[in-house]
């Protein structure tokens, strides 16, 4: 006879509510990014990437109405409503540091923004391009503490040339007036380190870097740290497909509901990559050379078997045997494969429902 009802559990979530989840969540992440710093460093300094992403929530009245959803032409929303985020992500790793979450209709500019205090000193933040702002590189340089950035530059900057050439060089920018009315406290001008970089694929690109001493941070190595901004992406992929199943939203259908999925989901995605790092490091091996599918599987498997009654005292030797399997599940490499990064749209079987906006 069951000891509790079916609804006790979804009861249970929402005397809970969202903050605990946030907070176990803040906690764990900086314990265990503390223990993992070593991984990676490039030059002293701990490799990160800060990107946007999007999730699909439950066809709601109360998620509708404070997330929103992404707009149509001739005044049609999505079907489904979307919550906007940014993640801070440690790239050797792949543990997420921080996030900021919430209406889609806020830009990943200003979470970006809330995200700089969260960026650890000695630290090298690989940004996407569309956070080109002084409001987030000169805020990142005013905080100190060698926390530095690496930026592809957009076609329409503009800077001034103090010393060297454009292939590798200082140049000096000014800040809007307008940044500096939203943020007094920004400096009037800011000082960067452009570069030129040839891709794999033979393009070149233009970077903008605060690390300015080109004798000791050659371009080169720069553009090769660039190359590993793509790991946040594979972040996301695995969160949403492999954690989540593909499934088309989240499931709750209320907004702190939604809200302590998301922290949930980021919790279990951190403890997947903690366990991995784990076992890579008694393995001497690298975090990215395990294959997080597998690991996940692995993991999901053996707590499935694992009974609700077991001893605490035979966790420890569970985690051991967890970690022994992982390190089986090392990547094979292939070399010489590399693609350009396209999208391959997905075949629809039906037309897409769009709803119209209600005045």
């Amino acid at each position: 006879m069951p000891l509790v009802s079916d609804s006790a559990v979804t009861q249970a979530r929402s005397r809970l509510g969202a903050e605990p989840l946030k907070w176990l969540f803040e906690k764990c992440a900086a314990a265990w990014a503390e223990q993992h710093r070593a991984y990676g460093t490039y030059r002293g300094l701990q490799l990160l990437a800060m990107d946007g992403t999007t999730l699909r929530l439950a066809d709601s009245p109360a998620n509708r109405l404070h997330f929103g959803a992404q707009g149509y032409a001739e005044g049609a929303v999505s079907s489904y409503p979307q919550l906007r985020a940014v993640t801070l992500c440690a790239l050797e790793t792949q543990l997420v540091l921080g996030a900021r979450f919430g209406p889609y209709a806020t830009s990943e500019m200003t979470f970006a923004k809330e995200m700089l205090p969260e960026i650890p000193q000695h630290s090298l933040t690989i940004i996407d391009a569309g956070y080109y702002s002084a409001a987030v590189l000169a805020g990142l340089q005013q905080m100190g503490g060698e926390r530095h950035f690496l930026i592809p530059a957009k076609a329409n900057s503009r800077w001034r040339l103090l010393e060297g050439d454009e292939d590798d060089g200082l140049v000096e920018m000014t800040v809007s007036p307008q940044a500096r009315a939203a943020n007094p406290a920004l400096p009037a001008t800011w000082h960067a380190r452009v570069f030129r970089y040839v891709l794999p694929n033979g393009r070149t690109k233009v970077f903008l870097t605060s690390l300015l001493d080109h004798r000791a941070v050659p371009a080169r190595e720069l553009g090769e740290c660039y190359a590993l901004r793509w790991r946040i992406e594979t972040s996301y992929r695995e969160l949403k497909q492999t954690m989540l199943g593909m499934e088309m939203s989240l499931r709750s259908h209320s907004v702190e509901g939604t809200e302590q999925e998301v922290w949930g989901a980021l919790i279990a995605y951190n403890l997947i990559r903690q366990e991995m790092a784990l076992a890579a490091r008694e393995a001497g091996c690298e975090p990215t050379d395990i294959s997080f599918v597998l690991a996940f599987q692995t993991i999901q498997n053996e707590l499935l078997w694992a009974t609700p009654n077991m001893a605490q005292g035979r966790i420890p030797e569970m985690l051991q045997r967890i970690r022994g399997r992982l390190v089986q599940l090392l990547k094979v490499q292939r070399p010489g494969r590399t693609f350009d990064r396209v999208v391959k749209a997905k075949p629809q079987r039906y037309p897409q429902r769009r709803i119209r906006k209600t005045t």
